[in-house]
């Protein structure tokens, strides 16, 4: 149950936690695309790795087919043996002739058979010099990767302090403050590329991103901090100059 708080108090805890939200946001920015480069580095290498382990399953394919022409040859030439042995037992020129063609047949099988192996062969090289080439790019994105790892490790570590104090303090604001207020809050601020959803009133009478001034009348109620008041052309919730700088050296002090 949120504790019982003035309109005061809830504008100062919302202003408190915009300038820590404002903050958090300011050290992810400091990350910059280093979570985005790494991300992509990563993916690439998964890619790069997908292919060459596709491209040795091709050569393991292809050296299984060189191994089953090999075979086939060793196997012709048996048979080409067997026929020469069966050619000097022939006694009429039907069985010579009959023998001659498969003689002639098994023959045509290993020339075919050494032209596949040559083709297949010149077929492994391209294979094995793509996994070379994969194999360098693997290499260079794996050292790439390493690099910006280890740029982004010590920009999460040397913000991690800051950070984790951060958040336990925005948890902290965020108790003092009601439910629906934490709403409206986010809502607008997540209408921003700024994330700023609760703004001061500037020395100029402007609202805080806006070029529009405030109306006198309006700048003395805001002042007295009696109800949450939103800016009519931006619908950011406004606070006077004087309380912002106040809640501004207060989280100064406690970050």
């Amino acid at each position: 149950m949120k504790p019982k708080t003035t309109v005061e108090q809830k504008l100062r805890a919302l202003y408190d936690l915009q300038l820590i939200d404002s903050r958090i946001d300011e050290i992810k920015l400091v990350l910059g695309e280093l979570p985005l480069e790494v991300e992509d580095l990563e993916n690439a290498i998964n890619d790069i790795s997908d292919k060459l382990n596709f491209n040795e399953s091709q050569i393991e394919k292809v050296e299984s087919q060189i191994s089953e022409q090999k075979n086939k040859i060793e196997e012709c030439k048996i048979k080409l043996k067997q026929y020469s042995e069966r050619m000097k037992e022939v006694r009429n020129d039907r069985d010579h002739e009959s023998i001659a063609r498969e003689q002639e047949y098994q023959s045509l099988e290993i020339d075919l058979a050494t032209k596949t192996i040559s083709k297949l062969t010149g077929f492994v090289e391209e294979l094995n010099e793509k996994a070379e080439v994969l194999e360098q790019e693997l290499k260079e994105r794996e050292n790439h990767l390493k690099s910006k790892k280890s740029e982004l490790d010590d920009i999460l570590a040397e913000n991690k302090k800051e950070e984790d104090i951060l958040v336990q303090k925005s948890a902290e604001f965020a108790k003092l403050i009601d439910d629906d207020l934490i709403e409206l809050y986010n809502r607008i601020r997540s209408r921003f590329k700024n994330g700023l959803a609760i703004v001061p009133i500037n020395e100029n009478g402007a609202a805080g991103g806006s070029f529009f001034l405030v109306p006198p009348q309006l700048q003395l109620e805001i002042a007295t901090r009696k109800r949450i008041i939103k800016d009519e052309h931006s619908g950011r919730i406004l606070v006077d100059a004087e309380l912002a700088a106040e809640e501004q050296q207060k989280i100064h002090s406690l970050v």
